[in-house]
């Protein structure tokens, strides 16, 4: 009877070896085929990269750019590099990751292709918070009468302290969804819905303070809310790129989280995730990460929502894969936009946060036509 068994067991091993081999190549197809994606977007996002040093008013060749970058050029073309557009492009690199980064994880928790920082009144908040340091608090206020413009307004505010402003107000849209939840149960439509009434509730009082204000204040507001990645400096931007790399290693850290929450939450609940206590944690961080980029950089819409969607139609929806191709995405998608801006009607800069709309809404109406789903 025993030889009997183990001879039953052995003809089964036997029997499924070759389904076991067969399901071992399949998968390492998949992996391949997501690490070649993923080479690509990162050989694109450093051609992009080196392109994006050679635009401006002086155009620069490749070697120009490295000699430049090296400090090996002659003095213009090294100050050029170093001062002006290399700190550009990086502002851009970690924007760009930052903002993809926080819609990536947005729309995974809360299992809504719509969920990012701009829906969920982030940008707003941040909006309003610059308008309350610009414009009550006076880092922005301009003598009666002067006819300042938009810039020189915008430069007479205190660069910190309308950051600081901007930050809080974009975590303050957080803030309240944050508590709502915790009072009652929300469902994640509610919490996106919950997001759009604040977006209006953020927009209304930005332009109740726009109305009580001087011309030069609302230029200065308005300046602002373009966008610019030309205005950050080396310490904002520092500030930036730690941000974004702690999100970034929490991001990580819950990719099988993430990946179990895609399932539904009764299978994330099987397999032991705390979808509530996750999705909390993760909306607070990618709130964190976008509002940082926003205080310093303005509103940059579209880049967020888009990436993630561009990739999970490439990827599907493992987060292993998707968040790293949804962080070089939108770099990409963010150099991309910044470039334009400096081209389409040189010597001029067109707003970044005007162009990522431009650009991102008819991709984003693309994909809703072709059908994404989660």
């Amino acid at each position: 009877m025993e030889e009997q068994r183990l001879t039953m067991q052995d003809e089964v091993r036997t029997t499924d070896a070759p389904a076991r081999a067969c399901v071992r190549g399949e998968y390492a197809a998949y992996v391949r085929r997501k690490r070649l994606v993923l080479a690509a977007l990162a050989a694109v996002l450093v051609a992009t990269s080196c392109a994006s040093l050679g635009i401006g008013s002086l155009s620069l060749s490749a070697s120009d750019v490295l000699l430049g970058a090296l400090g090996l050029a002659d003095a213009q073309v090294n100050a050029v590099v170093q001062n002006i557009r290399l700190p550009r492009v990086l502002t851009a690199v970690v924007a760009g990751v930052a903002l993809a980064l926080a819609g990536c994880a947005y729309q995974a928790t809360l299992r809504n292709p719509l969920a990012s920082a701009s829906t969920l009144g982030i940008s707003q908040g941040a909006a309003f918070g610059a308008s309350i340091a610009i414009i009550v608090i006076g880092g922005g206020a301009a003598s009666a009468g002067a006819a300042a413009s938009a810039y020189e307004g915008a430069s007479m505010a205190d660069p910190l302290t309308t950051a600081l402003a901007a930050f809080a107000g974009a975590m303050l849209s957080t803030g309240v969804i944050f508590a709502l939840s915790r009072f009652r149960e929300m469902t994640p439509e509610a919490i996106v819905l919950l997001g759009v009434a604040l977006s209006a509730l953020f927009t209304g009082g930005t332009a109740l303070v726009q109305y009580f204000a001087e011309d030069s204040q609302v230029a200065a507001v308005v300046f602002w809310t373009f966008g610019d990645l030309g205005r950050v400096t080396r310490a904002q931007l520092l500030a930036m790129a730690l941000a974004c790399a702690l999100s970034a290693a929490f991001f990580f850290a819950h990719r099988w989280s993430y990946n179990a929450i895609e399932g539904g939450e009764g299978l994330a609940h099987g397999l032991g995730v705390d979808v509530r206590r996750t999705r909390l944690l993760s909306m607070v961080v990618a709130s964190a990460c976008a509002s940082t980029v926003i205080a310093f950089c303005g509103i940059v819409n579209f880049v967020g929502l888009v990436a993630p969607h561009v990739m999970r139609r490439l990827l599907g929806a493992d987060y292993r894969y998707l968040l790293p191709a949804s962080a070089m995405a939108g770099a990409t998608l963010l150099l991309f936009s910044d470039a334009v801006c400096h081209l389409i009607v040189a010597p001029l800069i067109l707003p970044i946060g005007a162009i990522t709309s431009i650009l991102g809404a008819p991709v984003f109406i693309w994909l809703l036509f072709r059908g994404v789903s989660r």
